[in-house]
């Protein structure tokens, strides 16, 4: 009777009505997006993966995955954390992140299979790994950053300049050819941490005190030359003998100035700043469009949409060199020849 007992225990645990569910049994299941038709309408962030995957970021429809075929969105139903995305990075294991800055600690770990939260760690723990990955954080004055060493998410705060007390918030982050890493700020400049000390560039043009819009640092990039934009209308040497030699860490260029050629020009701060592999300089603008400096020559790339034009949020560079550039109604453009085409799948 004993025997009996146990195989029919044995029975009941193994049929269907007795399976226990998923989540019991320690399997997680695998997010599915909702397959559309089209990239929504905001797109501020665009970046493509190691496996060649395209990941738009929108204002506040979540993220759009391409894979080349279809187009899935993940939002906040599939566990995506907030809807706005302003940042997307990938780690060296092909874990993709993404941060919003509509509330405080936002940062979606995406494993190809889930989404999970990051939790961060109050910590004093500065250092430059460059496996690691550095977000920032814009939702408040604090002058927070997070660096992700894969296991624990470092809550960091920036000293402020010696001469400079006012809060500010971190809008972009620059790993440099020296593996340094920039910080820009609004509304007091640009930091270099260096892996030991920090150093500031509190000049007028990278601070926001003469302008009420508060525009801030928000793309880094170096050009051919090894000068540092800011996305503003200078450039600042920082590796070369003069600058080592001198009383600062960097030297301030006039360069371009507005984009125009205006000595008065509204052209003189960009939103994004992207070198393509021909070393051109690519500037957006909010609703001037697109620019292009090679060293000589500035270039317009208008970006209409019923002959007027359209504002743009950031421009990218994919893996093969191809320009992208996201609007705020307008979805996603890419180059083609001399002219921004509008991205349909």
């Amino acid at each position: 009777m004993k025997f009996l007992q146990i195989i029919s225990a044995l029975w009941i645990c193994t049929s269907c009505g007795g399976q226990a569910p998923n989540s019991q049994l320690g399997i997680v299941e695998k997010v599915v997006g909702e397959q559309v038709s089209e990239l929504g309408n905001s797109i501020m962030v665009i970046f493509q993966d190691s496996k060649e995957n395209y990941w738009f970021g929108s204002w506040r429809s979540g993220v759009y995955k391409f894979d080349g075929k279809t187009i899935v969105n993940y939002n906040m139903d599939h566990g995506l954390l907030n809807n706005r995305i302003d940042e997307i990075k990938e780690d060296k294991l092909g874990n993709i992140y993404f941060t919003s800055a509509n509330a405080p600690s936002t940062i979606s770990k995406y494993d190809g299979i889930t989404f999970k939260e990051l939790k961060s760690t109050p910590s004093e723990n500065w250092q430059i790994d460059t496996t690691e990955l550095w977000f920032k954080y814009s939702y408040e004055n604090t002058g927070k950053v997070y660096r992700y060493d894969g296991t624990t998410l470092f809550e960091l705060r920036l000293p402020n300049p010696k001469h400079l007390s006012n809060p500010f918030a971190v809008y972009s982050i620059y790993e440099d050819k020296e593996e340094n890493i920039w910080f820009g700020t609004n509304p007091i400049g640009v930091c270099r941490y260096d892996g030991k000390s920090f150093e500031w560039i509190t000049e007028e043009d990278v601070t926001e005190f003469r302008n009420e819009g508060a525009n801030g640092v928000r793309s880094i990039t170096e050009d051919k030359n090894g000068d540092f934009w800011f996305n503003t209308e200078y450039r600042y040497s920082v590796y070369d003998s003069a600058t080592i030699q001198g009383k600062t860490f960097y030297t301030r260029h006039e360069s371009i100035g507005g984009l125009d050629g205006k000595v008065d020009s509204n052209l003189d701060e960009y939103l994004s700043v992207v070198r393509d592999n021909s070393d051109n300089l690519w500037f957006v603008t909010y609703l001037d469009g697109v620019w292009k400096y090679d060293g000589e020559n500035i270039t317009q790339y208008s970006v209409l949409e019923d002959s007027k034009q359209i504002s743009i949020y950031c421009i990218y560079k994919d893996n093969l060199g191809d320009l992208w550039i996201g609007t705020h109604d307008n979805g996603v453009y890419k180059l083609s020849g001399e002219v921004f085409k509008k991205f349909a799948n």
